[in-house]
């Protein structure tokens, strides 16, 4: 249900639909182009980091390791938290509301699928419940 619901959302993100007009200073927008890019350079990482082990499934794949470096030191959740960083900053760089209430719904779905992922997670690695006391679950 979770990826269900995360996939309409990104549909939906990057639907051209404007609700509310709003002027923002030129250098806010940049801003926000500018968190969009660290982001998604943020999430590259992980990518490469986690490589095949990656899933849109909150189930741990089987032979998988625990990641507590690298991008993974920083969040327990890099590819959500570069996920919610592009969505925010390309609000923002667009000025868009309709986005930014995306971005919420985002962060919102991204926070209770990370509760039911870390369940799963401290079942598979005992270590788990140490990392978690470590390492925030976003940035």
């Amino acid at each position: 249900m979770f990826v269900i619901i995360q996939v309409l959302l990104f549909v939906v993100y990057v639907a051209p639909i404007q609700i509310i007009a709003i002027d923002l200073s030129e250098w806010l927008r940049y801003l926000g182009l500018i968190v969009a890019v660290l982001g998604f350079i943020f999430g590259g990482i992980a990518l490469l980091q986690i490589n095949t082990k990656l899933s849109p499934f909150p189930t741990p794949i089987s032979g998988a390791k625990l990641l507590t470096n690298g991008t993974y030191a920083i969040a327990r959740h890099p590819i959500y938290t570069s996920i919610l960083a592009i969505t925010l900053g390309y609000a923002v760089y667009e000025a868009s509301v309709f986005k930014f209430i995306i971005f919420l719904a985002l962060g919102f779905l991204f926070y209770f699928k990370s509760i039911y992922e870390e369940q799963l997670l401290m079942n598979t690695f005992p270590e788990y419940s140490t990392y978690k006391t470590k390492t925030r679950r976003f940035i």
